[in-house]
């Protein structure tokens, strides 16, 4: 996400961006300040400046970015952007008054866009997201694994180990949206309900 905002402001894409997280908390601990927020993924003589007390990042080409919480949607009313990211939007309890409310404001410059970073959990607001790919809508799906040089090897032998075969690392780790038809013999909660940790050389299955 930090990534996407640099390159769209360089390239002089965007110029206004609103900066959604759950809580305001969330966007400067993360996506401003974090390890690979916006501060960090940026040269020196390229990185913005962050003004916590006016929420607002600014940089050097005179391009801004205003801070917003989900919990608090309705601030979204008034302002216009040309480009907004948002992250996380599979946590937001108000996901669809405040995509709704973001959309609303996507109004400046010739190609206003949005980029979403988030865990896909099957809420209708990310089945929507994913069901317009090819349509205005670009999705990239990666796995923890593809980031291991950055991250502990204690942790992801933990996290395969004890997550690998289950529904949750398949969507935490594995970026799989986990959905059931209405008609499906099993799904996902049965799965793991009735799961039992077999020896690896067999493995029966039976289907009636």
């Amino acid at each position: 996400g930090a990534e996407t905002i640099r390159q769209w402001v360089l390239s002089k894409k965007v110029s206004h961006i609103a900066l959604v997280g759950q809580t305001e908390e969330d966007v400067r601990q993360v996506m401003i300040e974090g390890e690979c927020g916006l501060l960090a993924c940026h040269r020196d003589d390229q990185r913005p400046v962050f003004y916590p007390s006016r929420g607002e990042v600014i940089w050097p080409n005179g391009a801004k970015a205003t801070i917003y919480s989900a919990q608090a949607y309705d601030k979204l009313r008034g302002p216009q952007f040309d480009g907004a990211w948002v992250d996380e939007l599979a946590k937001f309890q108000y996901d669809q008054q405040t995509w709704d409310q973001l959309m609303f404001c996507l109004r400046k410059g010739a190609h206003p866009r949005v980029v979403v970073t988030t865990t896909p959990r099957p809420s209708a607001l990310i089945k929507s997201l994913v069901a317009g790919e090819g349509k205005g809508v670009v999705v990239t799906r990666g796995s923890t694994f593809e980031n291991k040089e950055n991250l502990a090897p204690s942790f992801l032998q933990h996290v395969q180990e004890k997550y690998g075969h289950t529904a949750l690392g398949a969507q935490e780790l594995y970026a799989h949206i986990l959905e059931s038809g209405k008609d499906a013999l099993w799904n996902w909660p049965l799965l793991e309900k009735c799961r039992k940790d077999v020896s690896p050389t067999l493995c029966r299955i039976v289907v009636a």
